[in-house]
């Protein structure tokens, strides 16, 4: 649903995450983002690749020479907005869609999940 949402930005969900994350907060490690968007380190650096080489991120050095600091770039920045209208209208779908369930609860379990996994 958000990934067809957001096919005109040319954004997939889990790159428009990204993105707002490192937004947020510039010069998390891929360690960091991975805990805070509880995904996996493999997926993520395929991940990072792929908007790394479109332009819309950039990494440099840590302290450690195998640490990266990942940072957005100008057209990353231009790529979130043309993206969050579309995430707007397909955030009130999805709520429209889940009027009748208990979303608190679903967050919870989802967390639990989580942390077993982790």
């Amino acid at each position: 649903m958000y990934d067809q949402a957001l096919k005109p930005s040319g954004l997939k969900i889990t790159q428009f995450g990204i993105l707002r994350l490192l937004s947020t907060y510039p010069g998390l490690t891929t360690g960091a983002m991975a805990e805070l968007l509880a995904m996996d380190s493999t997926t993520l650096t395929r991940t990072l690749k792929i908007i790394s080489d479109s332009g819309w991120i950039r990494a440099t050095p840590g302290e450690d020479r195998r640490e990266r600091l990942w940072t957005i770039t100008g057209e990353g920045e231009k790529r979130i907005s043309e993206a969050e209208p579309l995430w707007t209208n397909v955030q009130k779908e999805f709520a429209e869609l889940a009027s009748d369930v208990d979303l608190d609860a679903l967050t919870r379990t989802v967390h639990q999940l989580v942390l077993k996994a982790a």
